[in-house]
């Protein structure tokens, strides 16, 4: 009895682990909140905005189409190649099947970052097809690793014989040898669409822009926090492989034993037009519905490589930092192609322009990363004959753009914003006026801080009285045993998390982005901003154009357009992030216009600095700081 117990215990604790977090996520994508903390009531609309989501939609159709032919391509060479392989000498077999090896043991990574150099010396355009020729090289040992054991296992004598009866050497491979090899075939396959399938890193090293696979799309996701019909994809990709394996598994056991596996394949075997289904699906219609997706995928890709080649801007923006349809309205008016990408940070987005792998028109750096690309001449002058919508852009804003680009030739602010401090009205009962309470030992525990170099040095010398662009050594120790004293006090250091912490009343202090705090108070009223009187961060996020960029003026247009007061006015009721453009903030409603989260005062900002690039070395001594930090 007891025995049993605990056989049952065991098996529900596995079962939970194993699918507690498909659960959550499945009730996730009901929730009409996109708050992960909050449950917003019952809905549906995910689904519905998934199929309306071009980019997810895209991405999970580019990922199919990679998969399936990476898989075909590489399980025809790998078949093939371990036939060679079978026929090698017994020394040289084994050596290069040890060479074979080698790739799966390989880092990832390191096989990622090696094609991505190899396509760029032989000067291949990253995109569709450099992701097409990784995932096929990647995939080819895993394939020769499945046919090798079962070409061991055949008879080379019914081979012989069948050469000696007048079959040709391809008749009769195929009529002898490849029905013995075939489970070894259909399970190289298999393994090569499943590795292709879930792959990031290899894809992440040799994609373009433009291109996204479900992998890649769901990484940039997560640091600007996941769209909610990510959740409703999942939850339908799970289900759709939950019913193919119980579809598969439905077939009797004829060898079964027991009155209750008798009794379902007798059941069963009086239902042969169930196994005549399963055989043509098996058999026909799978390898057809296959074909025609790889056949569909090749003319769509080639229509819109060809379209796109005519006349397009290639812009490269943060995640979830444009309305999508001023995208497609500047494709309508214009007559440009849109083709458009998404980075997570400045440091990612830095490497891919310094290197010139990819000829981006528009980029949208922060502050200090502008200063950092004009020093290594990576900017190309505007031509503002082609912006005239500039003259909406505040002088307030361009004047504070100077701190990064003294003349303003290479930038035109696109948002910008704060960092001050975010608290809950019914948990902190103190004023809060100053970066001293998070210093205060009452919100032990109850303290977030942003998981950023910068930002956590920034507030902390602006608080010691220092400017957050400050490279004295004995400024910057003092701040980080300042940091190191308030350790014990926080309760996570964070950067998107701090939302969902807020909203969800899991802490009573917080340190983040003005934008940030707009959708927080939307869905917690509690929830207050301030910017401390000791001054703090204003960043700004501006358009430039690299010195590489292959249409220069489609990519001022681009600028000149996203400067329109109705485009800008767009942006910010999708991002709630500050705008720099006067005549579109005449658009908003009071309640946003007039706001002081989204537009403080001259007096709130007059102790405001931006971010300034201090250079390699000083970039060393601050990371080499927040290691000692985040190391006590």
């Amino acid at each position: 009895m007891i025995k049993n117990f605990f056989k049952r215990f065991y098996l529900v604790l596995i079962c939970v682990i194993l699918y507690a977090p498909i659960i959550t996520l499945m009730v996730l994508s009901f929730n009409s909140s996109k708050s992960r903390s909050k449950w917003g009531g019952f809905t549906t609309k995910w689904y519905v905005e998934l199929f309306k989501n071009n980019s997810i939609m895209n991405a999970l159709y580019t990922t199919l189409i990679i998969a399936l032919l990476s898989a075909l391509i590489a399980t025809i060479l790998g078949t093939a190649a371990a036939i060679g392989i079978q026929a090698m000498r017994k020394k040289m077999r084994t050596v290069v099947t040890g060479v074979t090896n080698i790739p799966m043991l390989n880092a990832d990574i390191v096989t990622g970052i090696s094609l991505m150099l190899l396509f760029i010396a032989c000067r291949f355009s990253l995109g569709f097809k450099t992701i097409l020729i990784a995932h096929i090289t990647f995939n080819i040992p895993y394939v020769i690793l499945s046919v090798l054991p079962k070409l061991r296992q055949t008879n080379v004598s019914t081979y012989e014989a069948a050469l000696d009866l007048g079959a040709s050497p391809l008749y009769a491979f195929f009529k002898v040898v490849f029905p013995d090899i075939l489970p070894g075939v259909s399970s190289g396959f298999l393994l090569a669409f499943t590795m292709s399938l879930d792959d990031f890193i290899i894809t992440h090293f040799t994609k373009g822009p433009g291109v996204d696979t479900l992998s890649t799309k769901i990484y940039s996701e997560v640091r600007k926090g996941i769209n909610p019909s990510m959740y409703a994809l999942s939850t339908l990709m799970f289900l759709v492989v939950m019913i193919l394996l119980l579809l598969i598994n439905m077939k009797p056991d004829e060898k079964a034993t027991g009155a209750k596996n008798a009794k379902i394949s007798k059941v069963a075997s009086q239902h042969p037009k169930l196994r005549k289904f399963r055989k043509v699906m098996m058999s026909r219609v799978v390898p057809v519905c296959m074909v025609v997706l790889i056949l569909a995928g090749g003319i769509f890709y080639g229509i819109r490589s060809k379209s796109s080649s005519d006349k397009q801007v290639i812009v490269y923006n943060w995640g979830e930092y444009i309305d999508p349809e001023t995208l497609d309205m500047f494709e309508e008016e214009t007559g440009i192609n849109v083709v458009y990408e998404e980075y997570e940070t400045n440091e990612i987005m830095y490497p891919k322009i310094q290197s010139g792998a990819i000829a981006y028109d528009v980029v949208c750096p922060s502050d200090y990363m502008i200063q950092r690309m004009i020093e290594n001449d990576l900017l190309a002058e505007l031509n503002f004959d082609n912006i005239p919508n500039i003259k909406n852009i505040g002088s307030t804003y361009m004047e504070h753009s100077k701190e990064f680009d003294p003349e303003n030739k290479y930038s035109v602010p696109h948002l910008w914003g704060t960092v001050g401090i975010l608290y809950n009205k019914t948990m902190v009962d103190d004023p809060v006026d100053s970066w001293g309470i998070l210093w205060n030992e009452k919100y032990k525990d109850s303290i977030l801080m942003q998981d950023s170099v910068r930002d956590a040095f920034g507030i902390t010398l602006k608080y010691l009285g220092y400017s957050l662009n400050s490279t004295d050594l004995d400024e910057l120790t003092e701040a980080k045993n300042k940091l190191i004293e308030q350790k014990p006090l926080v309760q996570a250091y964070v950067v998107d998390q701090a939302r969902d912490k807020m909203i969800g009343n899991e802490a009573a202090l917080a340190v983040i982005y003005s934008g940030e705090a707009i959708t927080c108070q939307l869905e917690n009223p509690d929830l207050e901003y301030v910017i401390p009187k000791e001054g703090s961060n204003m960043w700004i996020d501006s358009w430039v154009i690299p010195k590489n960029a292959k249409n220069k003026e489609n990519a001022e247009a681009f600028i000149n357009f996203m400067c329109r007061p109705d485009i800008a006015k767009m942006n910010f009721d999708y991002i709630t992030y500050s705008i720099p453009n006067e005549e579109g903030r005449k658009l908003l409603d009071p309640e946003y216009r007039n706001n002081p989260i989204v537009f403080p005062d001259d007096k709130a900002l007059e102790n405001c600095e931006t971010f300034k690039f201090l250079g390699d070395e000083n970039d060393a001594i601050y990371n080499e700081l927040w290691r000692q930090v985040k190391s006590k």
